[in-house]
């Protein structure tokens, strides 16, 4: 064998064994990076929507937790400030892509990294809040869906006020130390001098502010009760609605879990048709696309709940053409 023929030979069982232990290597198993502020559901007790949501989003498109796609979840355990460093950990862990659950988380993420991908999910109003330069073309590495949470502060408002004509007086509780709830203070401001109402506004911070803000409500002869909802006051959801039961008060929330724990009303989006769509923002971010590229999007469809077994129990009526519009009635 000349030495030519040899080196071939050779260059060419080379190539071969390159070429078997690439074939060999097992795809990359995409990671996602879950960071939310709330307590994990295991713990709190509590079903979540949200990730039942998202995993569903996830299996219709193909990714099964495991199997092809690695969640590694952060929980905050309701402490804001841990946030932070929930993220840094994410990006420490190299992960494929953040999704952020609602504005606090949004904004560490967006603190954390200017380079992984991130979904955001909840944000009132993104662009206000600088996480985004405009809907349409969000720019830099944040993308994902509004709750327009800002937006409908207004429209529960007016529901309110429809069910109930002779309120005067609303009271609005809500996290002062929350800067998307800010947002809907100001909305809630504007339409409440268009309906003729007084807004009283309420705010807590920690859970000792409870006792206070409730006293502070009865005190003044609130009419109506209207919930903003973040995480802080998710979790003192009982101590809420047992106050709202006690005072026979008409009261309004943002999520349908309040409403079938006992609460009165609610109008909103559906948060788990909210978490499926963020699945797909992360395959099309996991396939390449740049969330520069990727719109904004916003809820088109709500659904107004009545508890009307509530209602009952606390001595309201509610006028049959607003029972009329409910999506969905609890008797």
């Amino acid at each position: 064998m000349s030495k030519k023929v040899f080196w071939l030979a050779l260059c060419a069982l080379h190539f071969a064994l390159c070429f078997s232990v690439e074939a060999q290597q097992p795809p990359k198993v995409p990671r996602i990076g879950w960071l939310a502020p709330a307590f994990p559901p295991s713990s709190s007790g509590l079903s979540n929507p949200n990730i039942e949501g998202f995993l569903q989003g996830l299996k219709e498109l193909g990714y099964v937790e495991g199997k092809n796609i690695v969640i590694e979840y952060r929980w905050a355990d309701g402490k804001r400030e841990r946030l932070s460093d929930l993220a840094a950990e994410l990006v420490t862990l190299k992960v494929d892509v953040i999704v952020a659950r609602n504005t606090p988380a949004t904004l560490a993420a967006q603190r954390a990294t200017t380079t992984i991908p991130i979904v955001m999910v909840g944000p009132g109003d993104p662009v206000r809040l600088g996480l985004v330069a405009s809907l349409a073309r969000p720019g830099g590495n944040i993308t994902g869906l509004s709750l327009l949470a800002t937006e409908l502060t207004g429209k529960r408002l007016e529901l309110l006020k429809e069910a109930f004509p002779k309120i005067a007086r609303v009271a609005m509780l809500w996290n002062s130390g929350d800067s998307a709830m800010t947002l809907r203070v100001k909305e809630a401001e504007t339409s409440a001098q268009a309906l003729g109402v007084t807004l009283q506004r309420v705010g807590v911070q920690d859970p000792n502010d409870f006792e206070r803000a409730f006293s502070t409500m009865s005190s003044q002869a609130a009419d109506a009760l209207l919930v903003t909802l973040d995480t802080f006051t998710a979790l003192h959801q009982k101590r809420i609605l047992e106050f709202a039961t006690k005072y026979r008060l008409p009261a309004m929330y943002e999520r349908i879990d309040f409403v079938e724990a006992g609460g009165l009303m609610t109008y909103g989006p559906s948060l788990s048709q909210i978490f499926r769509r963020a699945a797909v923002f992360v395959d099309k971010i996991l396939k390449g696309a740049k969330p520069a590229d990727l719109p904004v999007e916003q809820p088109t469809k709500f659904e107004f709940v009545i508890n009307l077994k509530t209602a009952k129990q606390i001595g309201l009526t509610i006028p049959p053409n607003v029972l009329v519009r409910a999506d969905r009635v609890i008797r």
